[in-house]
């Protein structure tokens, strides 16, 4: 099993290039199969949930090739119904086939997906959706069987601002009889692109980005070329990791509006950041100081960066409270991080953690994708070496990390 070996206390310095958005080029992938012929999507990561999404789509019958970021999606006439669980156990967004096969083929045979171990994240928001939209729904063997005659406009109130249901409801509604109006809609970025991906397509969809979107169903739809936006994910943790270094990074091809949490954050604590039409700059320094973090769905701080914010948070001055109301699972980390020193206490949803001044290398496990990039971060600060086990989480989110982070100056090697 593949590790990262990691000689910390480098400040790393220089200028990187970000990747594609993984969590928006999964739900667009999915929406392709609602077109006959082809869709070319640029700027795609090469990352495994990704090639994960493109066995899912093969096996329903599209053909797709991936070469140089840009992937080519083929989609036939007839497509299967059925995604198996062989495939679709190893990522939660692979249920995002459910609305489009549906839409399309009026039915659709899913597995229950599987995915990182932070928290429950069930389906029952798309699954609730569906019904109102006229679908027969049943839970059998472990697979989501659904029929439908064909999908009818409705008005639908998530329980909460649900990333996954919001994409894969909108993405089904794009060929519904009438009108849907889904409200207390996420607002991600990701959210946004995949709207510019159905718009032009020939959707009539607005209001992503805001808590209410509304699609009009329209009876067919065609393949399209697009490239996905810059990973926000990758990017903030980027940051986090020159913050932390004390270093001084170029982020390439970055979007700063798609960061405002973070980026206030950063600034709260003295680091330096400075923003362009698209690039950001992070200038590390030596007297950042605490603060207080409460993860928030878009546009509050993201979930995804709390665990690298704590790695960060670990040795600034002063003690911070960071508060979890994403995910029930989310502080794996923190028991990882305390090997290497940190001072950190669990309270409930919160953990507080206490500045110190340095942390020390050891060997330590990441449990899912942000676990293990916290890690790397930690890492990268340390004093002595850091070993870092189960880095294929890491893989799922990160497109050639050790690269990247080599090209910064880190002392970081893949050892297999």
């Amino acid at each position: 099993m593949a590790r990262f070996v990691i000689e910390g206390g480098h400040p790393l310095k220089g200028e990187i290039n970000i990747s594609g958005s993984k969590n928006a080029a999964l739900p667009i992938m999915a929406a392709a199969l609602l077109a006959n012929g082809e869709s070319i999507i640029e700027n795609v990561p090469n990352l495994w949930d990704v090639r994960s999404m493109a066995f899912v789509l093969r096996a329903l019958g599209a053909q797709v090739e991936d070469k140089d970021g840009a992937m080519r999606i083929k989609v036939p006439s007839r497509l299967y119904y059925e995604a198996p669980y062989e495939l679709v156990k190893t990522m939660r967004a692979s249920v995002l086939v459910l609305g489009p096969l549906l839409a399309k083929l009026k039915r659709a045979r899913v597995s229950l997906p599987g995915g990182c171990s932070i928290g429950v994240r069930p389906v029952d928001l798309h699954l609730k959706g569906l019904a109102k939209m006229g679908v027969d729904i049943k839970i059998n063997q472990g697979y989501i069987e659904a029929k439908a005659p064909r999908l009818k406009g409705a008005r639908i109130r998530l329980d909460f601002a649900s990333v996954g249901a919001t994409e894969d409801l909108m993405i089904a509604a794009v060929l519904a009889k009438g009108r849907t109006i889904i409200e207390n809609a996420a607002r991600e970025p990701e959210i946004t692109d995949l709207q510019e991906f159905l718009i032009k397509m020939g959707a009539r969809i607005r209001g992503a980005g805001s808590p209410v979107i509304t699609i009009n169903g329209v009876d067919r739809v065609k393949g399209v070329h697009h490239k996905v936006i810059p990973d926000r994910i990758e990017t903030g943790t980027f940051l986090l990791a020159g913050a932390a270094t004390k270093g001084r990074i170029l982020l390439k091809g970055a979007n700063a509006t798609h960061l405002k949490a973070l980026i206030n954050k950063l600034k709260e604590t003295g680091v330096g950041i400075y923003t362009g039409k698209d690039f950001i700059l992070v200038e590390g320094k030596a007297n950042t100081v605490s603060a207080d973090i409460i993860t928030r769905p878009y546009p509050g701080f993201p979930t995804d960066l709390q665990p690298q914010m704590t790695s960060f948070l670990s040795i600034c001055r002063g003690s911070s409270r960071i508060t979890e109301t994403i995910f029930e699972n989310r502080f794996t980390h923190a028991a990882e991080l305390q090997r290497m020193g940190a001072d950190i206490e669990i309270d409930g949803k919160s953990i507080i953690v206490s500045g110190v001044k340095k942390l020390t290398g050891t060997s330590v496990m990441a449990s899912d994708i942000r676990c293990g990039a916290a890690l790397v971060v930690a890492g990268l600060a340390a004093h002595k070496q850091t070993k870092v086990l189960r880095i294929y989480h890491i893989d799922r989110g990160y497109e050639n990390l050790e690269g990247k982070l080599t090209q910064l100056g880190a002392k970081i090697k893949r050892i297999k």
